[in-house]
This record gives structure tokens, sequence and C-alpha cells, in this order.
């Protein structure tokens, strides 16, 4: 730790074990970001992203990286919602995840919600790199403030790249501070829970899903190329993950 936060790293890498599993020869965390192995059924390796501190806090960097390699399997999850929280360091908090996924590899990766508490700032970018075999089911969550509580200010990038080719980049900033209109009828409408799901098949490319309503404030959209995107906001976190989890157990 220093005077202007924590930096924190941690890096997985699966491959095929020869037997038809997955091995881990690195699973490397520190500081906050600590990782877990635990059981798993079949040829998929799981992995637990355990929080041993507090944070992230203003002026921390953590970074979490992944690796998936050809023939593996990886599902990814996190044992607790991560907390953005103030700090005593100035400044803005940074979250960074960097997922690589082999041609012929399948990665889950499937953290709690993330919590932007009141007078946070914390920057997060999630980038994934497939290959064009690869597949991918990706869930992301933000809540807006705990219970009565006004959010913080949160920047959330997601990426996704297949074969080199970008599929999806967005970006949203919410809480004090984002650009206006965040919380109108054309982003938030009011909720305090936003999330998205990125399914990654390579079937997709020959049978395309067609794009849907999904409940009442959600909605599946066909990537321009083998991906959808289930877009969803929701009073609550509850209710937001009832509805991914819909879409998730239907194409994933």
């Amino acid at each position: 730790m220093t005077a202007t936060g924590v930096r924190a790293d941690a890096r997985i890498v699966a491959r095929t074990d020869g037997r038809g599993g997955t091995a881990l020869p690195v699973l490397d965390g520190e500081g906050p970001l600590a990782l877990r192995r635990t059981r798993s059924a079949g040829a998929e390796a799981k992995v637990m992203v355990v929080g041993a501190m507090s944070g992230p806090l203003g002026g921390d960097r953590f970074t979490l990286t992944a690796r998936v390699e050809e023939g593996a399997r990886l599902h990814v999850g996190s044992a607790a919602a991560t907390l953005a929280l103030p700090g005593q360091a100035k400044g803005e908090a940074r979250y960074d995840v960097r997922l690589d996924v082999a041609d012929g590899a399948e990665l889950r990766w499937l953290p709690e919600q993330l919590i932007s508490a009141r007078g946070s700032d914390l920057y997060v970018t999630t980038r994934a790199e497939l290959g064009a075999g690869a597949r991918l089911v990706l869930r992301e969550e933000q809540v807006l403030g705990r219970a009565g509580e006004e959010p913080g200010r949160l920047t959330s990038r997601l990426t996704v790249r297949v074969a080199g080719r970008t599929v999806l980049d967005q970006e949203l900033a919410c809480g004090p501070g984002a650009p206006g209109g965040w919380d109108g009828p054309a982003v938030l409408s009011g909720h305090r829970a936003v999330g998205q799901l990125v399914v990654v098949r390579p079937e997709f490319a020959m049978h395309p899903v067609e794009p849907e309503v999904v409940g009442e404030s959600a909605s599946l959209t066909p990537l321009a190329g083998p991906a959808i995107l289930v877009s969803a906001v929701a009073p609550d976190a509850l209710r937001l993950r009832r509805v991914l989890d819909q879409v998730s157990a239907r194409w994933s």
C-alpha cells in the first residue's frame, strides 16, 4: 500500500491436463485479490475470487487477468459482492479485468455484483480477447448505492473481441459527475441495478439469434459476430440476477 492506494494483481492460467480435465498452472493473487480453486465437475476448473481486504478504495489499482488455453474450460466467480468505497487516498480507483480465451477454449466469467457506495469513484474495465472458436459467458452487474444510499461515481467499460474483430465496446457512467441523463428514461430510468450478459458461441455465426425483449426492462441483441448481448435494468440486485439467469439458462 502507498499514499496513493493499494496496487494488487492476480493471474489465472488454465490449460488441459492431458486427462480430460483442466489444470491451473498459474493461480496467483495478492492483497485484496485472493484466488481459490474450488470443487468442480467434469472438465471444468472453477476459481473463486475471495476479497481479502476492503475495496477498491480511492486511489487503488487492481488488475485481474485470466488466460484459457486451447481445450481448457474455466469458471470464475467471486465469494461476495465487490464494494467500491471512498478511501483516505484521493482520486479515482481502477479495476481492470483482462480475459484471453483461445480457439477451442471456454470461459464462464460470473462474478457477484459490484456495489458503488456513496462517495466512491471507480473506473472498471473488462476486455475479453477470444479466438475464432472460443466460447464465453460473461456477466457484469452494477448496483448503485447500498440500501437507501446515493451511489458513488461509477464508470464501466466492456469490450469483447473475437478473432481480432470488435463485437462489443460500450461504456456507462453513473453517479455524481457523470454525463447528464444517466438516470433518465433513455438510460437507467430511475433503476439502481444494471447488468449485461454476453454469450459468445461459434454456432451463432451460422444460426443467428433474433433480437427480443426479455421481461419488462431487458433486451437481447445479436452482435456483429458469433455473440449476443443481454442488457437489463432493475430496481435491485435480486431482480436483476433473476432476469440475467433466465437468459443464461437458455443460451449458455
